[in-house]
């Protein structure tokens, strides 16, 4: 794969950011993703695990493989699945441009953040379509970062957002994939291609959504880059701390915050 590089890392924190992300947005982003008994799913870029928990219980009877290129993530994968006592999934690493399976191997595939990371969306799509069953279905979920708009309004917390938007850029990725799901899977040739937009709302009547999302996933996303942006010059420290600030200031009694991730579907 031409970009393996992760640009929010492998601590520790960015594992918890993961798991509070996949817990939060479970309902959101999952509500309807079930995959009928005895199917066979490939989950692509699993990262944690976090999302592959949500997916083996939606669905207790379909059996996954669920794969990524670093090691680190299968590790903590498998251990996370034998914590939970799932049974219905199998972990690997492997390459989404050099997959391990024939032709035709699955009934289903699911992504998630994952064509956020690459540099060749199509191309990773095309060779997910390979190893899919005729009439088999893809499940796409990314985020897009421009999405994010917020009150109190702040010059430096958009800054600080562009900040992580350009470095994500730099290793090849996009991290404004989002609003791109309906031409990229067209592209790589699926049909039947519908995108449904999932927009998370914060305030503070929603007191789960201002801490699990706005403090605990975005804010928490945007500050892990702070060492990257400082370093390469892209803002200066008073600055980056004055956006921090005001992202936090946005979950406040009288603050609201709002993102939109986009879910698509298709069919080979």
């Amino acid at each position: 794969m031409s970009n393996d590089v992760y640009v929010h890392g492998y601590s520790v924190k960015e594992t918890q950011r993961l798991a509070d992300q996949a817990e939060t947005l479970a309902e959101l982003l999952h509500h309807n993703t079930r995959y009928p008994a005895k199917s066979k799913v490939l989950e692509v870029g699993c990262g944690t695990g976090a999302q592959t928990i949500i997916l083996a219980g939606n669905s207790p009877e379909a059996h996954f493989i669920s794969v990524d290129i670093s090691e680190t993530s299968v590790r903590q994968t498998g251990e996370l699945i034998r914590k939970e006592n799932i049974s219905n999934v199998q972990v690997q690493q492997a390459d989404v441009f050099d997959l391990p399976f024939g032709k035709d191997s699955f009934d289903h595939i699911f992504v998630c953040f994952l064509l956020e990371h690459l540099d060749r969306p199509v191309q990773a799509l095309k060779h997910l379509k390979k190893v899919l069953k005729s009439k088999g279905s893809i499940t796409v979920i990314e985020g897009d970062h421009g999405s994010a708009y917020f009150y109190p309004d702040s010059s430096q917390a958009k800054l600080a957002i562009r900040c992580l938007i350009e470095l994500q850029s730099q290793t090849g990725g996009n991290s404004l994939v989002g609003r791109q799901l309906y031409p990229l899977l067209k592209e790589a040739g699926f049909e039947n291609v519908r995108v449904s937009p999932r927009a998370v709302y914060v305030d503070a009547s929603k007191p789960e959504l201002v801490e699990g999302f706005t403090k605990k996933t975005f804010t928490a996303m945007v500050e892990g880059v702070k060492n990257q942006a400082l370093t390469s010059g892209m803002l200066d420290e008073q600055t980056w701390n004055k956006g921090i600030s005001d992202l936090y200031r946005t979950a406040q009694s009288d603050g609201t915050f709002n993102y939109t991730f986009f879910k698509a579907t298709g069919v080979k």
